[in-house]
């Protein structure tokens, strides 16, 4: 059905596999390097094994963002508005919509629309005790986190 050899339709089952076994902490947004050793050893092929995937209808997709690529495995497709706060949120965070309007030069809805989708699909979170209230995208903090261990 996907065109593919075993290879890629079990890399592509271990993808899947683990976008859902982790997606109540990252909301369905893996990072590259989510995949221990397959992340350096086979990069292009589980990028071909993605878009393979790609046949069975929207919910996986490579985003980039800068250097970084991030597996998205969301039901239904992230608009570019949703694409570009992901790759912002890369840069600054946490992100408000007061900053994200300013650096974007965006409108504060057109932020705070696209922000409140990522929210509901559980790409971001939000921290309403800061003033004005924080996002943030636990595919890229938990990035930040592994690198400043190491």
């Amino acid at each position: 059905m996907l065109g593919v050899g075993d290879f890629y339709y079990e890399l592509g089952v271990q993808i899947v596999e683990l976008g859902v076994a982790t997606s109540h902490q990252n909301g369905g947004v893996l990072p590259m390097h989510e995949f221990p050793n397959l992340a350096v050893l086979y990069r292009d092929d589980i990028l071909r094994a993605v878009k393979k995937l790609q046949v069975l209808g929207s919910g996986m997709e490579v985003i980039e963002s800068g250097r970084s690529k991030f597996i998205c495995s969301v039901p239904g497709e992230l608009s570019m508005d949703h694409t570009i706060l992901l790759q912002e949120a890369e840069k600054i965070e946490p992100l408000s919509v007061r900053k994200a309007s300013e650096h974007l030069k965006w409108s504060a809805e057109r932020v705070a629309r696209g922000l409140d989708h990522l929210l509901r699909v559980g790409i971001a979170w939000i921290d309403t005790q800061d003033s004005p209230p924080t996002y943030w995208f636990p595919a890229v903090f938990q990035r930040r986190f592994q690198a400043n261990l190491q």
